[in-house]
C-alpha cells in the first residue's frame, strides 16, 4: 500500500472516530441522522456543485444506480448504528461494527464462494473472535445474576454492532466499485448519495413534527460536528481506494477502532476501558491477518 494511502487511512481513522463519538453523545435516532444529512447538505453545498457542475450532467443510469442503492445503505447502517448507540456503550458497538465487517466478508467467501484460507487468516478470525470476546466484557460474561443488566446491554452492543459491520461491508463494496471502476469523484458519490438519504428519511422526520423540532434544538450542535467531518473521513477513505487495493484499505481502516476505545472510552467514561482497548486491538490485528490471508 502507498504511504499516501496509508496516510489518507490514518487521518480519516482519527476523524472518523470523533464523529461517532459526537453521535454517541447526541443519542439521536433517526431524525438525528435527518438533522445531519439536511446540514451535510448546505455545509458541502458549494464543494458539492464546484465539482459537480460538469461533471454530474454526463453521468448515466449505472451511476445514477450506485448512487441511490449507496444512499440507501448508508441510510439503514447510520440509523443501525444510532440505535446501538442508544442501546449500549460505544466501546461495545463501535469496535464490533468497525471489525464484523472484514470477518463476515471472509465467512461468506469460505461458506458459500468455495474460497480457501490460509493459516493467517485463520489466526485473523482467531483474533477477531477473541477481541469480541473482550469487547463484550471477557470472563466478566459468566458473573452471577446482579450483572444481569449490564450483561443485557453488552448483549445488545453486540448483535447492533455486528449489524452495523454488515452494512458496512455492504456499502464499501458498493462505493469502493463506484470510484473504481466507474471513476466516480469519492465527493461527489457521497454528496449526491447523501441527498438521497434525505429523501428517505424526511418521512421519519414529519411523522412527529413538535419532536423534531425540539430534538434539532437540543442536537445541533452535535449534529453540525458530524455534518461537517463525516464526508471527510469517509471520502478519504474512497480516495485511498484509487491508489491501493480495496482488501488492504478496509482492513487498515479498522485503526479508527483504537482511537474510538482510547478517546471514547476516556470521555464517555465507560466502564472496562482498559479491557475493551485490548479487545479493539485483538480486533483490528486479526482484521488486517484476515486481509493477508
Amino acid at each position: 500500500m502507498p504511504l499516501s494511502a496509508f496516510a489518507l487511512i490514518l487521518l480519516a481513522g482519527i476523524i472518523h472516530a470523533s464523529w461517532n463519538i459526537a453521535a454517541k453523545k447526541a443519542n439521536g435516532d433517526a431524525r438525528f441522522a435527518f438533522q445531519t444529512s439536511v446540514l451535510m447538505m448546505f455545509v458541502w453545498g458549494p464543494v458539492g456543485l464546484w465539482l459537480g457542475w460538469n461533471v454530474v450532467p454526463q453521468w448515466g443510469a449505472k451511476e445514477w444506480a450506485f448512487i441511490g442503492v449507496s444512499g440507501v445503505l448508508h441510510v439503514v447502517y447510520y440509523v443501525t448504528l444510532l440505535r446501538g448507540y442508544r442501546k449500549s456503550d460505544l466501546t461495545v458497538v463501535y469496535p464490533l461494527a468497525r471489525g464484523s465487517g472484514p470477518l463476515l466478508s471472509s465467512l461468506v467467501a469460505i461458506l458459500f464462494l468455495g474460497e480457501r484460507i490460509s493459516v493467517v487468516g485463520l489466526v485473523g478470525i482467531v483474533g477477531v473472535v477473541l477481541g469480541v470476546f473482550l469487547v463484550a466484557g471477557g470472563p466478566r460474561l459468566w458473573r452471577g445474576p446482579h450483572d444481569a443488566a449490564q450483561r443485557d446491554r453488552v448483549h445488545k452492543g453486540i448483535r447492533y454492532g455486528i449489524l452495523t459491520g454488515a452494512f458496512i461491508a455492504a456499502y464499501t463494496v458498493v462505493d469502493s466499485y463506484a470510484v473504481k471502476f466507474l471513476a466516480m469523484s469519492p465527493i461527489l458519490l457521497d454528496y449526491f448519495g447523501n441527498l438521497v438519504r434525505i429523501v428517505l428519511l424526511l418521512p421519519v422526520a414529519l411523522r412527529d413534527r413538535p419532536t423534531t423540532v425540539r430534538l434539532w434544538r437540543e442536537q445541533w450542535k452535535y449534529a453540525l460536528l458530524v455534518a461537517a467531518i463525516s464526508p471527510v473521513s469517509y471520502v478519504l477513505v474512497l480516495y485511498a481506494v484509487q491508489q491501493a487495493p480495496i482488501s488492504h484499505v478496509a482492513p487498515a481502516r479498522e485503526v479508527s477502532m483504537l482511537f474510538a476505545a482510547l478517546i471514547g472510552g476516556h470521555l464517555l467514561r465507560e466502564g472496562d476501558r482498559v479491557l475493551r482497548l485490548v479487545g479493539a486491538c485483538f480486533i483490528a490485528v486479526g482484521v488486517i491477518a484476515l486481509a493477508l490471508g
